[in-house]
């Protein structure tokens, strides 16, 4: 009678561990597919930013694969520089590109679209040195200041200069283009304060230590990290940027639901510590939208591009002909708010 009941317990528990077994297998994202089509491969363009927390989440999660989509990463330096790619044919989407850039190519009548805005995000700063003399914002007249032209570290920085009552002939401008420029060139002395985002801002601040001088150069504005294709690749695409936008969608659930591994992914990604990361989920918004504020933001740098001879255009376009929303109101119709 022992041994029988024995047998019978341990039937049972080897008939709920591979019950056990088989669910978690069944139900684990690798083997979900929500999609039954054939698969797409596409290339996807971005660069080492905090707003691409979305792309990360949705390829460690394996949201594309669910959704029938083979994606190709593409790393550039920068989001202008993905862009640029992406307008050249090297990928299909740019993710985390700001809208700087596209106002940018609005002026050259460009074919580039905004399909969604992966994130708002603050996390551009200016790093002085204190001992080129400054330590208070009237102290950068005249000091080399580096910054990445056509890029919003730019705009910002101007933007600064003029709140603070200088414009940018009062300085002299050093364009530099790539992350370890960003991180060493006003730690080495190449520049006495330099407009960067994070987390080059970060680092350089802290290779100076107490020499250093910090202020946050966007006034609480927010920027855009965007999704952005051709006007062509859409129009031949829809189904698929459809798929791209879902899995971004399920990427931010994922990020609500568990926050603590989604800042461990973005930890991984920008190889930075921690604090930052807590820092960075703390002060930015990681989720999907079109709205009206992403208009205005665009009609501001675009003023701002005119009034400093940026371009030889003296209108401001008009920048709905540059988003497409049909893609994102299919996916998550609440996140669509765009006046036409």
């Amino acid at each position: 009678m022992a041994n029988r009941l024995r047998k019978t317990v341990q039937l049972g528990l080897a008939l709920a561990i591979t019950t056990g077994l088989l669910v978690s297998v069944l139900t684990a994202p690798s083997c979900q597919r929500d999609y039954s089509g054939p698969v797409e491969s596409i290339v996807v363009a971005w660069s080492p930013f905090e707003q691409n927390a979305l792309l990360w989440i949705a390829e460690n999660e394996n949201f594309f694969n669910q959704n029938g989509l083979d994606v190709t990463l593409r790393k550039y330096d920068t989001g202008v520089g993905s862009l640029d790619g992406m307008l050249n044919g090297e990928a299909d989407i740019t993710v985390g590109v700001t809208e700087f850039p596209i106002v940018g190519r609005a002026f050259q009548k460009s074919r580039a679209r905004i399909i969604g805005a992966a994130a708002k995000i603050e996390q551009q700063y200016l790093v002085g040195r204190k001992d080129r003399g400054i330590e208070k914002v009237s102290d950068l007249k005249g000091k080399r200041i580096g910054t990445t032209l056509r890029t919003i570290a730019e705009f910002y920085l101007g933007r600064f200069l003029e709140l603070n009552g200088m414009n940018m002939q009062e300085i002299a401008m050093v364009d530099l283009r790539t992350p370890a420029e960003w991180e060493h060139a006003v730690a080495d002395g190449v520049v006495d304060a330099i407009v960067t985002a994070q987390p080059f801002a970060d680092l350089a601040r802290k290779r100076l230590g107490n020499n250093a001088i910090v202020w946050p150069a966007q006034g609480g504005q927010y920027i855009f990290g965007l999704i952005v294709s051709s006007e062509e690749w859409i129009t031949k695409h829809p189904d698929v940027a459809g798929r791209f936008l879902k899995s971004l969608a399920q990427a931010e659930e994922y990020a609500i639901r568990n926050s603590d591994n989604a800042k461990v992914l973005m930890q991984k990604w920008l190889n930075v510590d921690a604090a930052f990361v807590d820092s960075a989920w703390s002060r930015d918004q990681f989720n999907l939208s079109l709205d009206q504020s992403l208009i205005t933001a665009m009609e501001d740098e675009a003023r701002w591009m005119i009034r400093n001879n940026l371009t030889t255009e003296k209108q401001v376009p008009n920048f709905t002909d540059y988003i497409h929303e049909d893609t994102l109101k299919a996916v998550k119709p609440g996140a669509v708010n765009i006046i036409r």
